[in-house]
């Protein structure tokens, strides 16, 4: 094989600096803190929330604003429901003092038919309030993944931790945002309604006993404040924790194979319990908070059933007033009470729902910082290599012998931050540089892959062979000099529908299978291949060909036929290609094994050796014009590495391959 027009050397580093640069952020948390300090949690609610209900949102807008709009009139009409309830109740505690058969029956008639057309009411508005929730969650879950996705953010956020769980604030913190925000929403709604219908049955009844309802309520709210102050933090601290141990829990399951091969269950039991002990020590917190508070909001509900019988019952031993009154003046004042005091009521949960959005902005700003810097919109202090896009080589398309697959024209790079050793092991030609040059992995390498071309890259661990494809496949930016390659295949793909689509825009032109098939573009094989969550089919067409759309959600791994066949006219491989790329690698047993429908957890199921030639048989699949090899034979045998790397080279794929086996030099 040839060496690709090596023209340049790669460096090594000391001590394996490399896996400790990736600690510095791109986005100093302290920096964030001080850019949002001044920001309201109203200003960061409405950022977050308000893009479903503008006129030019996808499924929401005018449509969602409709919804919204249905919600605030049956809320309404629940409001005349308790008015009309409070009334009944009046004449039927009246009609019952006064011995009244008749007239008692008659009210009692009244409140059956009452209460059978008032509870559909209060039933509507609780379900059609839940399903606004439900698509509000699902606008604002697609908005906030696509911008996590965007940029590579999503690796940023991982490989950097510039900020923790995002898993449970895309999951659990946006679904609790959502039905909070528009309960809270209905709350206040139906409160100021209710506080105007019911003031004006109170006022009627006795002045005295409003003004009094007044300095009740702005007292406790006020006490509920300065008792209740350490909620909000405590609340954020314990989502915080309660995730750190669920995630725990799911490290131990994804690796419970080595953990057992390791006996380290009493490691992972003891982190799991520091975990878990943390999760406990803010919790207690929280319950101490919480009980103080709770000492003080029940007792403020319990004497809500003496002060208003207190301040009217002189009427009633005077005759100035009915029986039925008294009970009237409690259910006004309980309204009122509830409406003027919905901070002391709801104390608790405003300051869960507070933590909840102080997540998702951190989250927001976090995420659009490091979309910003994966897509080269970020102002950077430190150099960057320039990166261009090269159009991808078809089957056919290099008649001339002129193009490149790609092109590194005095490449150095340095992990993200500026950490790294120091230069001294270089493989190649260049010599080591001194000064500011320490931090560099590779320095000044110039390299052009052709078609064809299979260059191996050797070095001792820690070297920074990774490094260097980290960098071609953009993932680290920081350094010198530029790069040229094409889009990574996995950008290249849409989803079936779309592809779908493709084909039948150019029916009658008998090269779109032939198109598709061979797309071009860079595929990249790590070490540890991903395993995505799905059927042998999905594994082995991921990511060039996303056939999801075609896939049942419920995890049945049922198929819809039709979106499959639109699919293969479009040029993603038959059934019959499946099989033969699984035989070329020797894991044709999988199909009488599982077939290509089962549904597992593949990266359990099989083993490390069986999971690189898996991602090898989708290398085959995909076709790229090159391939990026990252120890990616590591586990296989000998024959099983020789027999793999046939089968790359007859697709005519050029690659570029990181190992150590001297048997791949040949």
């Amino acid at each position: 094989d040839g060496d690709g027009g090596t023209e340049g050397g790669a460096g090594g580093d000391k001590g394996g600096a490399v896996a400790d640069a990736t600690d510095e952020p791109i986005l100093d948390p302290a920096s964030v803190e001080a850019a949002r300090g001044w920001r309201s949690l109203y200003a960061r609610a409405v950022e977050v929330g308000a893009p479903y209900w503008r006129p030019e949102a996808d499924g929401g807008g005018d449509g969602a604003r409709w919804a919204l709009a249905g919600v605030f009139a049956l809320t309404l009409a629940t409001t005349g429901v308790s008015v009309g309830f409070n009334f009944l109740g009046r004449d039927f505690y009246n009609a019952l003092e006064a011995r009244d058969a008749e007239r008692f029956q008659h009210q009692l008639q009244l409140y059956l038919f009452a209460m059978a057309g008032g509870i559909p009411v209060f039933v509507f508005r609780d379900y059609f309030q839940s399903k606004l929730a439900l698509r509000w969650r699902e606008h604002l879950t697609g908005s906030l993944s696509e911008r996590y996705f965007s940029g590579r953010a999503f690796y940023s956020v991982q490989s950097r931790s510039l900020i923790d769980n995002p898993d449970q604030r895309l999951g659990d913190d946006v679904a609790n945002f959502t039905s909070t925000a528009l309960g809270l929403t209905m709350s206040v709604f139906n409160s100021v309604i209710d506080l105007v219908s019911f003031s004006g049955i109170l006022w009627s009844i006795y002045p005295p006993l409003f003004g009094a309802l007044l300095v009740y309520a702005l007292g406790g709210t006020g006490a509920s404040i300065i008792i209740g102050k350490n909620l909000v933090g405590l609340n954020f601290a314990q989502e915080k924790r309660e995730a750190d141990y669920r995630y725990g829990l799911v490290r131990v399951r994804e690796n419970a194979e080595s953990v057992a091969f390791y006996g380290g269950e009493r490691s992972e039991q003891r982190l799991l319990s520091e975990r878990f002990g943390a999760l406990v020590g803010n919790y207690q917190e929280l319950l101490v908070a919480t009980r103080n508070l709770d000492f003080f909001t029940s007792g403020y509900r319990y004497i809500i059933q003496l002060l208003p019988a207190a301040v009217v019952a002189p009427l009633y031993f005077n005759n100035e007033i009915e029986f039925g009154v008294i009970n009237q003046s409690f259910s006004a004042f309980s309204h009122i009470l509830g409406d003027v005091s919905i901070i002391v009521f709801q104390f608790n949960s405003l300051a869960q729902f507070s933590a909840v959005i102080d997540r998702l902005g951190e989250f927001t700003d976090v995420v659009e910082a490091a979309a910003a810097d994966g897509e080269g919109r970020a102002a950077h202090s430190r150099p960057t290599i320039e990166r261009s896009e090269l159009a991808p080589v078809t089957e056919g398309g290099d008649e001339g012998g002129s193009a490149v697959l790609l092109r590194l024209e005095g490449v150095g790079v340095t992990p993200p931050g500026g950490g790294g050793g120091g230069v001294d092991g270089a493989a190649g030609t260049h010599a080591a540089h001194g000064g500011a040059s320490d931090r560099f992995l590779v320095r000044d390498l110039s390299l052009s892959v052709r078609p064809g071309d299979h260059t191996l890259i050797v070095g001792k661990s820690g070297a920074g062979k990774t490094s260097l494809l980290r960098a071609i496949a953009g993932l680290w930016r920081e350094g010198e000099g530029s790069i040229a390659a094409p889009a990574p295949m996995g950008r290249r793909s849409g989803s079936a529908g779309a592809v779908a689509s493709g084909a039948a825009d150019g029916a009658g032109n008998g090269d779109v299978q032939a198109a598709e098939r061979t797309s071009g573009g860079v595929f990249f094989v790590p070490q540890r291949p991903y395993l995505v969550l799905g059927s042998l089919r999905q594994q082995l067409l991921y990511p060039t060909w996303d056939l999801s759309d075609c896939v049942s959600e419920s995890g049945s791994g049922e198929v819809d036929e039709a979106c499959m066949l639109e699919a293969k006219l479009a040029g993603a491989p038959s059934d019959a290609d499946l099989a033969e790329s699984l035989g070329r690698v020797g894991l044709g047993y999988l199909l009488d094994r599982y077939g290509l429908e089962t549904v597992t957890e593949w990266s359990s199921v099989l083993s490390l050796g069986e999971q690189q030639r898996l991602a090898f048989a989708r290398l085959l699949l995909a076709r790229p014009s090159l391939a990026l090899l990252d120890e990616s034979t590591s586990a296989l045998d000998a024959a099983s590495e020789r027999a793999a790397y046939e089968a790359l080279r007859e697709t005519g794929a050029s690659y570029i391959s990181v190992a150590h086996r001297e048997s791949l030099v040949a």
